[in-house]
């Protein structure tokens, strides 16, 4: 296999960050890697990431991978407990306990599926709410930069 030059390797890189680089595949990316970013299929975000640049090639590629930091370990606490909250809301024909500390403490493995039922169903909600508000809210910032850009050529 012929070793690529680094002049290849950045050109290559510069290719991928040009690419849908418009308000929508900016907007579209960062929406996606929010969404995939707060489900709970931890250690399976890289993978879902690459399945989606496949089957979304319109999304930036760097913004979905960007997105999915939104469940770095700040706000990962945040995104689980009020998944699992508004799973639990949503799941009324099951009583799943509310989250508590004392919960938490006396957690076992064995009951990881009634933990994480409620959590995936909430997942999703929040999921798509948060990648809904990012999209309008990245798609705003990158029109403006766009326009702003755009004057000064």
């Amino acid at each position: 296999m012929p070793k690529k030059s680094l002049k290849e390797i950045i050109a290559a890189l510069v290719s991928t960050l040009k690419e849908h680089h418009d308000p929508h595949g900016i907007a579209l990316g960062v929406a996606i890697g929010s969404f995939i970013g707060i489900t709970p299929l931890y250690g399976l975000h890289t993978i879902l990431c690459v399945v989606a640049l496949f089957l979304i090639p319109r999304a930036n590629k760097l913004a979905i991978l960007l997105g999915t930091n939104i469940s770095l370990p700040p706000t990962i606490a945040t995104i689980t407990w009020t998944s699992y909250d508004i799973g639990r809301i949503l799941l009324v024909n099951k009583y799943y306990p509310p989250l508590s500390w004392e919960y938490l403490r006396n957690f076992k493995i064995s009951r990881l599926s009634e933990f994480f039922y409620p959590l995936l169903v909430g997942s999703i909600v929040l999921g798509l709410l948060v990648a809904i508000a990012l999209y309008f809210i990245t798609w705003m910032i990158a029109n403006q930069l766009e326009k702003k850009h755009a004057l000064k050529r």
